[in-house]
């Protein structure tokens, strides 16, 4: 059995199981789970001292036939990255080689085990993880205990929390003792520990106090104590017995942690200064590394027999590594430390530590034994800081350049230093900690490029909050204070207001037109330009001067975004994941499908490659919406089933709108209802009018479907009027329905009016077969049916098929209307035969009723029997079909290998097959590919 710090008899002995046969029974059970090959999480929830430890260590003992790793958050460790993921893996580490390549480079670089290659990516440690985990426990079963998770640093605690998400079929027990699960561990299964009963409490406190206790007293102490063990273990040591018998009426008022603490520090001030120097040393340096601390003592002239009192007192041990009794006691014995005493004993651990080995915890010890400002240490936590960066540890990254910042002795290099932290900071999610560390930033003198570097910071801050107003303005503000001093940053901060400006309102809003003019007014772009000035140019040219006098620009914009060089020397990260986006509003614009959908597949393949899965839930929604648009709605529900798993693995909601949009193209009113008003709910708590003009595409496409034509009227007539960047192209064709429907003739000329403006000067076959659409709608007879043939025509040499569908369905009434039956029925049938294949059902039903007026009965699509796959069962017999590999399906799905072999095999039950070749035949046929009419 491997076992890690916390491992202590003494603690086992401080909390005993006495009184906790349902906490025991349920860590039986997940014992005989984790023995039968099945996988089990559990949070152990409760207050300091109430016995959670001692539950772990029995759950270990139980597990003897299993593997057992473990490891102990430290609250002087929270600033290492990863030390607490580095701690539970470090016995199994010999396994790396068996993990894919990208896992295993991610894990290595968050160890610091090499140093080459970017930061990785959180949640791709976090499948390293999970692939490490699967992989050992294949040999025999592992049980993984974390004891004070609420102290392990945040880098640990992510990727913890996503390993817990994703065990599925590995015979893996992953448990956790906390005081607060915080967020990492919302929604895991929990045992919450209270305090003992009143007898069994009774009987503890009996067995540790000498001499008879009058009841009264005894009763008093097991309530205020309600019935904690080591509260009752603890609290009475170094009392007198006039102190117990006054019971600790004394200090009701106080957390019992802190009470529990004092006993402890009664303890330790009882103790010899030498052994109490000792354990000082001990708690001042978390590693429990017994040969560090003793050279320290060494320096500071602790004998080694020093020890001894205070392991004859339980409150600590020294071999094989240090360990304390309670984290408390680690806290009492730093407590009982002088601030000068402390700093002492910092400096002789820093003398101590290997600057080889261990340059960052050198370089925090060195910094706690700093008197004040010292830039020779200020300059070595910096380094530290950039190490941390580069394994992905951006909180600690935060910690050690906040640190360095605190002792720099020169204001510019100071203020440059906590710029640094916030920035850090506000990537690692910390935004209230950044904005924290900004108002200390404003406290110094700042020049021109550091105040708006500041205001450049509130502004993306704002936009990671959702403040839409505030975001732009401050960009804003923050890109004019740039002009002067820097031009190349003031036009990345120019198109992060006006992003921020599109993102939040509509194209003519006030905030939109100010960031595009402020823009055009910007310094020029470097020579050659960047692939940023590119876009700034064409963006702010299309708010201010209008579509057709940017179309040329926007053109160039998309080319440049699309071209394989992209960027002139700009990261392969900002073209996918910033240009990329930007790019598909200007595909949308420009009515171009295959660069909108080349863009957002490129954009989803990065994010995948490189584990970017924040970037990633974004860009499988993108990717979606242009399968919708293709009527591809099995493809596009594909995506979104990924984006909740993944949400679900990570620990976020998954994004809405594009569900919402999916919903209300499949027709399914209580679903896209319920959804179009949550997103509406979010557009103005967040006030981001932009989000609610998608609620309304996504109702009109709605009402349109189920023959509601004012409702959808109104709907497409709000976001046509506040167009939001790239929408256009979506609402324009809900609009010329539903005015047409509704009789409205004027708003539907100026729709065709705006069609044809786009026309005019795009090439865009969609866009065009769109513009004679609604010229068809608005005129009679010939005139009219030449633009019906038009329109399904151009529309038919696009990947546009939804639309194709639908313009089969309005010539097919307008046939209708014209009593030319026969041919109406040919229209019909070919719109009724796609919409229904597409899963478009309510138009689909609108053809069908059609069809009956002409006297024709539509036929039924044969549905086959349907095999009741789970979603991630069809998931990964998809991907095995499409011939990916399980490690392959397992990196795509954010799960283990083993856990793909799991759910292929009860796919394989399911569908009565025994191979992946068969899974071609036997899996039910996708619906996406429909043969344009």
């Amino acid at each position: 059995m491997v076992t890690g710090p916390g491992d202590s008899p003494q603690r086992r002995r401080a909390a005993p199981l006495r009184g906790r046969n349902t906490e025991v029974g349920a860590l039986g059970r997940i014992v005989e789970a984790v023995r039968a090959g099945e996988s089990r999480v559990l949070v152990i929830r409760g207050e300091p001292g109430v016995g959670k430890t001692v539950l772990l260590d029995h759950l270990a003992a139980q597990a003897s036939d299993c593997q057992v790793v473990r490891a102990l958050g430290v609250q002087s460790e929270m600033e290492l990255a990863f030390a607490g993921l580095h701690q539970l893996c470090a016995p199994m580490l010999d396994r790396l080689d068996r993990l894919p390549v990208p896992q295993r480079e991610a894990l290595q670089t968050a160890f610091g085990l090499i140093s080459a290659g970017p930061a990785p990516d959180r949640f791709l440690v976090g499948l390293a993880v999970l692939s490490l985990l699967s992989e050992v426990a294949g040999e025999r079963p592992l049980m993984c205990l974390v004891d004070d998770q609420q102290w392990l640093d945040r880098a640990s605690a992510q990727a913890l929390g996503f390993v817990a998400r994703r065990l599925a079929a590995e015979p893996v027990g992953l448990a956790f003792a906390t005081r607060d699960p915080g967020d990492e561990l919302a929604g895991l299964p929990e045992l919450a520990v209270e305090g003992l009963q009143e007898d069994d409490a009774r009987a503890l406190l009996d067995s540790v106090v000498a001499g008879p206790l009058d009841a009264r007293v005894r009763d008093q102490v097991v309530a205020e104590t309600r019935g904690n063990p080591l509260a009752l273990l603890q609290l009475p040591r170094g009392m007198t017995p006039e102190q117990l018998a006054g019971g600790f009426g004394l200090a009701v008022a106080r957390p019992l942690s802190g009470r529990i603490e004092e006993s402890f520090l009664r303890q330790i001030q009882a103790l010899p200064p030498e052994a109490r120097r000792l354990l000082q040393v001990a708690a001042a340096d978390p590693s429990g590394d017994m040969a560090l601390v003793w050279r320290a003592a060494a320096r500071l002239g602790i004998p080694v027999q020093a020890g001894a009192p205070a392991v004859e007192a339980e409150l600590a041990e020294f071999s094989p590594r240090v360990r304390f009794r309670h984290p408390l006691v680690r806290s009492a014995a730093y407590r009982s430390a002088s601030v000068p005493d402390r700093r002492e004993i910092h400096r002789a651990l820093a003398e101590v530590t290997d600057p080889r080995l261990d340059p960052d915890r050198r370089a925090w010890h060195r910094a706690e034994a700093a008197p004040g400002p010292d830039e020779e240490i200020a300059g070595e936590l910096e380094r530290s800081a950039g190490r941390a960066q580069g394994r992905g540890g951006l909180a600690a990254a935060a910690a050690f350049m906040e640190r360095a910042a605190m002792l720099t002795p020169d204001p510019a290099h100071r203020t440059r230093r906590l710029l640094a932290a916030a920035r850090a900071k506000c990537d690692a999610g910390a935004l209230d900690a950044a904005l924290g560390l900004l108002v200390a930033v404003e406290a110094d003198p700042l020049d021109a490029r550091q105040a708006a570097e500041v205001e450049r910071l509130r502004g993306q801050i704002a936009l990671d909050q959702r403040r839409g107003g505030d975001a732009d303005r401050l960009l804003l503000s923050a890109a004019r204070r740039l002009q002067p001093v820097d031009a190349g940053m003031a036009r990345a901060a120019h198109l992060d207001a006006l992003v921020a400006a599109i993102w939040a309102d509509h194209m003519g809003s006030p905030g939109v037109r100010e960031a595009a003019e402020a823009a055009r007014s910007a310094p020029p772009g470097a020579v050659p330009p960047r692939a940023l000035d590119v876009l700034l140019d064409a963006v702010a040219l299309r708010m201010t001067e209008g579509y057709a006098a940017a179309v040329p620009a926007l053109t160039r914009a998309l080319e440049v975004v699309l071209a394989p060089d992209a960027g002139h020397g700009e990261s392969d990260r900002w073209r996918w994941l910033a240009g990329g986006r930007i790019g598909q509003f200007i595909a949308m614009e420009l009515w171009d499908f295959e660069s909108w959908q080349a863009l957002a597949a490129g954009q989803v393949q990065f994010a995948r490659d490189t584990g970017a899965l924040m970037h990633l839930t974004f860009a499988l929604n993108y990717l979606a919406r242009t399968h919708i648009l293709a009527g591809e709605l099995t493809t596009a529900t594909r995506l979104v089933e990924e984006d909740h798993l993944m949400a679900d693995a990570v620990g976020h909601p998954p994004i809405a709108d594009t569900a919402m949009m999916l919903a209300a193209w499949r027709g399914r009113e209580q679903e896209a209802s319920e959804l179009i008003e949550a997103v509406s709910r979010e557009a103005a708590a967040r006030a981001v009018p932009a989000l609610g003009r998608r609620a309304d595409y996504a109702s009109a496409v709605l009402y349109n479907g189920l023959g509601r034509s004012a409702a959808a009227y109104d709907a497409a007539r709000r976001a046509f009027e506040r167009e939001s960047m790239g929408y256009g192209s979506h609402v324009a064709p809900e609009l010329a329905e539903a005015a047409a429907r509704t009789g409205d003739l004027k708003l539907l000329q100026t729709v065709q009016e705006w069609l044809s403006e786009r026309a005019r000067v795009t090439s865009s076959e969609w866009v065009q077969g769109i513009e004679a659409r609604a010229s068809a709608l608005l005129s009679e007879g010939e005139p009219a049916e030449r633009c019906y043939r038009e329109s399904i025509e151009r529309l038919g040499r696009t990947r546009v098929h939804a639309q194709l569908a639908r313009g089969h369905l309005l010539y097919g009434q307008w046939l209708r209307r014209q009593r030319r039956r026969g041919e109406a029925r040919e229209q019909l049938r070919t719109a009724h035969e796609m919409l229904d294949a597409l899963g478009i059902a309510a138009f689909a039903e609108q053809a069908s009723r059609e069809l009956l007026a002409t006297g024709e009965t539509a036929r039924k699509r044969t549905v086959e029997t349907a095999v009741e796959l789970t979603a991630q069962e069809a998931q990964v017999a998809r991907l095995a079909r499409d011939g990916l590999s399980n490690p392959q399906i397992a990196a795509r799905l954010f799960i283990s290998a083993r856990t793909v072999q799991y759910h292929l095999g009860k796919v394989f039950t399911k569908l009565d097959i025994t191979s992946r070749g068969q899974l071609a035949q036997a899996l039910p046929r996708d619906p996406d590919v429909v043969s344009a009419r």
